[in-house]
Formats: C-alpha cells, sequence, structure tokens
C-alpha cells in the first residue's frame, strides 16, 4: 500500500508541475541555507582528537605584573614563559609532555630548479607525534638525544616532501634551512588537525592546511628562531635571544598527556606547587588561580566557535522555517483543490487515517525531490563560501553525515510542512462533495 501512495504522490507532482517546482525549490532553497551554514558550523565546532581530547591538558598561569591587576579578572593571555616549558617537560608529569610554537622558514632544496620554499611549522618535542597521532608515510620521529643535544633534523609533510623530492623515500636526505643542514628523518602521511588547537594563534589561523614541517624545539632555540604569532611581555624583557629566554614574555604552548583524566587534580596540584615555588622566588606577582583545559574546554576558552556562527545558524534556520511556512501555504492550495477527489475517495469506503497516509507520502515526495536539489545548492554554497578566504576553503566542505543530515532535514521539512495540509484534506465531508459534483 506504501509503495501504491508513493506512486500517486509522483503522478500527483506531474499534475502540475509549475506548483511542485515551486514547492521544491522553496524548500531546497531553505534546507541548503541551513545546511551550508550548519556545515561549517560542525567542522569548527568538531572534536579534533576525540578519542583523547578529555586526557591531553594545557595549563594557563598569569605571570603579568601587579600593576593594573583586577583579582578575578581572567588571564588574556593563553601562552607560557620559555622558562615555564622548560620545567614542565623536566617535570616528569603525565604520559606524555610536549612545549611548541609555531615557526616559518626559508627552505633551500639541493635542485637549483626549484627555488627557495617558504614553509610554516612547528618547533616541538618528541612527545609531540605520540601525544597528537601523527601518522608516518616514511621514517619516524627524531630520537630523545635530538631533543636533548637540539639535532638539526627534520620531520617533512608529505606535501613537501614530494615538492622538494618527489615521490621518493627523503629519508637520510638533507635540506638547507635556519642557516645549516637538516637531515630528514621521516615524513608524514596526511594530518590536519582542524580545529589546529595545539598551537592556536587566531581562528583563521586554526582552521589553515596541515603543518610542512617539524624539527625539535631546542634545535629552533639553539638557532634563536623567531616566532610565529603573538608575544606578550611584562616590563622590559631586555635585549638579544638569551634575554628573551630569561624573560617572562610568553609565546610558547604546552601540554601534558595522562593516562587517565582522573590524575586531573595531581596535575592540578603540581602545578599550583610550582607556581608557589616560583613566587617564593619572586615570580608571579599576582595570586590569580592557575587553570587546566582539556581539548574541548580549550576550544571553549580559544573562542573558536565565535557568537557570529552561532547567529548565523539560527538566522539560517530561521530562513528555513519561513521556507517552511511558504511550503504550507503552497501545499494547502495544491491539496484543496483536490477536495473533490478525497470525497469520492471516503466514499468509496477509504478512511482517514489512509487518505492521511497518502497525502503524508506525498509531501515526502516532495521532500526526497527537495533533498536532492537541496543537496546540489548546499555544494554550489559551500563552494562560494570557500572562494571568500582560504581558512573558509578548509571548513567549508561536507562530510557524509552532514550528507546524511540534508536528506533527513529535507524530507523531515516536507513533512513537517505537510500536517497541517494533510489534516485539512482528511476533514472533507464526503456527502457535501458528491452534492457539489
Amino acid at each position: 500500500m506504501l509503495s501504491y501512495y508513493f506512486f500517486l504522490g509522483v503522478r500527483s507532482l506531474r499534475r502540475n508541475p509549475a506548483l511542485t517546482a515551486l514547492m521544491v525549490l522553496t524548500l531546497a532553497i531553505g534546507v541548503a541555507a541551513s545546511v551550508s551554514t550548519l556545515t561549517i558550523l560542525h567542522v569548527m565546532s568538531g572534536d579534533p582528537i576525540p578519542h583523547k581530547s578529555a586526557r591531553l591538558f594545557a595549563p594557563i598561569i598569569d605571570n603579568g605584573p601587579k600593576e593594573g591587576y583586577v583579582p578575578g579578572e581572567k588571564p588574556h593571555d593563553h601562552q607560557l614563559s620559555y622558562r615555564d616549558v622548560v620545567s614542565f617537560l623536566a617535570s616528569g608529569q603525565g604520559e606524555r609532555r610536549t612545549g611548541l610554537y609555531r615557526i616559518g622558514v626559508v627552505i633551500e632544496p639541493t635542485r637549483v630548479d626549484l627555488g627557495v620554499i617558504s614553509a610554516e611549522g612547528v618547533a616541538a618535542t618528541k612527545d609531540f607525534f605520540a601525544m597528537f597521532d601523527l601518522p608516518f608515510l616514511y621514517g619516524q620521529a627524531w630520537r630523545e638525544l635530538d631533543d636533548k643535544n637540539g639535532g638539526d633534523v627534520v620531520v617533512l609533510s608529505r606535501k613537501t616532501s614530494e615538492k622538494i623530492f618527489g615521490l621518493a623515500n627523503p629519508v637520510g636526505q638533507r635540506i638547507h634551512m635556519l642557516n645549516g643542514d637538516f637531515q630528514v628523518v621521516g615524513v608524514l602521511d596526511k594530518w590536519v588537525q582542524r580545529p589546529r588547537f595545539y598551537a592556536y594563534n587566531g581562528r583563521s589561523a586554526a582552521f589553515n592546511t596541515e603543518e610542512e614541517f617539524l624539527i625539535p624545539l631546542s634545535s629552533a632555540i639553539r638557532h634563536e628562531t623567531t616566532h610565529e604569532g603573538s608575544m606578550s611581555c611584562s616590563g622590559d624583557r631586555g635585549a638579544g635571544w638569551q634575554a628573551l629566554l630569561d624573560s617572562e614574555c610568553t609565546w610558547l604552548h604546552f601540554w601534558f598527556e595522562l593516562k587517565s583524566e582522573t590524575q586531573r587534580v595531581d596535575l592540578q596540584n603540581y602545578i599550583d606547587n610550582y607556581v608557589a615555588e616560583q613566587r617564593k622566588l619572586g615570580r608571579y606577582k599576582r595570586e590569580e588561580k592557575n587553570r587546566l583545559f582539556n581539548v574541548r574546554e580549550w576550544l571553549t576558552e580559544m573562542h573558536i566557535i565565535g557568537d557570529d556562527s552561532k547567529l548565523s545558524a539560527w538566522l539560517a534556520f530561521g530562513f528555513l522555517l519561513l521556507c517552511l511556512v511558504n511550503t504550507i501555504g503552497l501545499l494547502l492550495a495544491k491539496f484543496s483543490v483536490r477536495a473533490s477527489e478525497v470525497g469520492v475517495r471516503r466514499a468509496l469506503g477509504a478512511s482517514r487515517r489512509q487518505i492521511f497516509m497518502q497525502f503524508l507520502i506525498e509531501t515526502s515526495v516532495i521532500g526526497v525531490v527537495g533533498a536532492l536539489v537541496g543537496v546540489v545548492l548546499a555544494f554550489g554554497a559551500l563552494a562560494l563560501i570557500g572562494m571568500q578566504s582560504k581558512h573558509l576553503a578548509v571548513v567549508a566542505h561536507m562530510d557524509w553525515s552532514m550528507l546524511g543530515l540534508t536528506f533527513i532535514l529535507s524530507v523531515s521539512a516536507a513533512m513537517l510542512a505537510g500536517l497541517l495540509p494533510t489534516w485539512r484534506a482528511c476533514q472533507v465531508t464526503p456527502a457535501i462533495q458528491l452534492k457539489s459534483q
């Protein structure tokens, strides 16, 4: 019976193609607008490392000056000084630890036909690879000895490796950068963290493409490699690289990985005791609470999802609601002219339930067609959004879950819009309709 109702629904749509096309287009536009906006919000708000996000923690310590301090005011700086990063690395806390900062370099390949290549990457410690689950295509991470001695080694992204060495395995080869020769010890397979929470430097940077290279933190420090991003300094930091390392300037990030999220209390106690000891030595003038953030909390703290994104989503759903209202009006007009048909069917013994099912399945057919058109329009809308900026191009893409949501939303919206017209159609009195014929 359902297949028969579906067949009747298809035939009904063909009776008035102009009205049908208007209903489908109205529904498709509303679905495309809401889904394209929701897709971007979905990518931006997704958990970048769900299986361990509750075990990764970033510490925040307020090392600002006493002047201008307002007790209870949250610090705006979410980075750490080099002195604190070194102490945390040596603390032994957690299963893994990594300190890092973003850098930019100019790579001079041995092939003269390539010329120099500008690349952006990360200076980190060896634990970075296991902590954030970086996959390797060739080779492996550098040794702990390289972390200790500041070895001139580098791990390339697959894209960077193919740009310099082609499809060959480059492990053991050397590239010239930072006024020295760095040996390639590994090549990453495709790896993109979205958002790039581990070294957050603004919303646009959080959704950039993959890292192009990684080198040991100690090597970057030894080469006096300046950072890419913001820096906050209280007072005069002095002149020279060593003065920067000894200062209270904050420009690095740090992450702990715990074996279990229940160890969070122990890590918090360690951070509090560390700050108390440093305060006795004359550091940390403010009596501010030290904070720990897991990945999800960190994304919230960094405002990865801004109020503007949420507002856009609400506006998109408001537009969908407006399209549904218009669809309801069109369905009322369509079903009202079929009152005589309903009267005849009721007189021949069809129940109100059967009439209701017939008309509801007919609106579902409209939803399926609207879903197909809506998917096409949504892809087009995302393509246009992606053309606006580089970081929007990264997030403006639809995955399978959002594609499924498009169909569910379209069919559900059509059925919801069809409830009132279908109910009105079921109220037709057979005797009145038969007398009028």
